[in-house]
């Protein structure tokens, strides 16, 4: 079962005397904010105003914090859109959320533990997945990713390709 709700950004710190919020977008497109209007925190339903958008944060106010004092309240806290509201993902695509946590085998059928994080470094994201024997780091490649079925928290890979590439540590 796939969460509600998605995570879009987290608050990082107050900005200014008037209860400004600097946010750390959890998108890859931070402009995403000035479309929203409606966000979930503190499991409630608030406005939210995008301002701007300058080096990577997203500066914006939020319904019913018009302090310094309420913002310093909220710092660190993370912000959600219900899953109905996310971007239309192109075909065979999945948000990270969903992939964490998804447990990887190979098609010899060995296990490789569950996927922990996605470090995205350029030009091809890495799958981080960590077990009782350590962590291996596996390229997103369509060769060594064969499958992803986010509903059954289960991905596929090709073991001769993760002979190829896959880095134990």
């Amino acid at each position: 079962m796939l969460d509600e709700y998605l995570a879009v950004g987290e608050i990082v710190k107050p900005q200014g005397l008037r209860g400004e919020l600097k946010i750390k977008p959890l998108t890859d497109n931070p402009d995403r904010f000035f479309a929203l209007t409606r966000i979930r925190l503190l499991d409630e339903m608030r406005a939210l105003h995008c301002l701007r958008v300058h080096d990577g944060f997203v500066y914006a106010r939020l319904e019913g914090v018009y302090s310094r004092e309420t913002a310093e309240d909220l710092r660190n806290t993370l912000l959600y859109i219900h899953r109905d509201d996310a971007v239309v993902l192109p075909k065979h695509t999945d948000f990270i959320c969903d992939l964490v946590g998804c447990q990887a085998v190979d098609t010899e059928g060995v296990s490789h533990g569950v996927l922990a994080e996605v470090l995205q470094p350029g030009g091809v994201d890495v799958y981080v997945f960590r077990s009782e024997k350590g962590e291996l780091l596996v390229p997103a490649l369509k060769r060594a990713v064969l499958e992803v079925d986010v509903q059954e928290k289960r991905i596929l890979l090709d073991a001769n390709v993760l002979r190829e590439t896959a880095v134990l540590s």
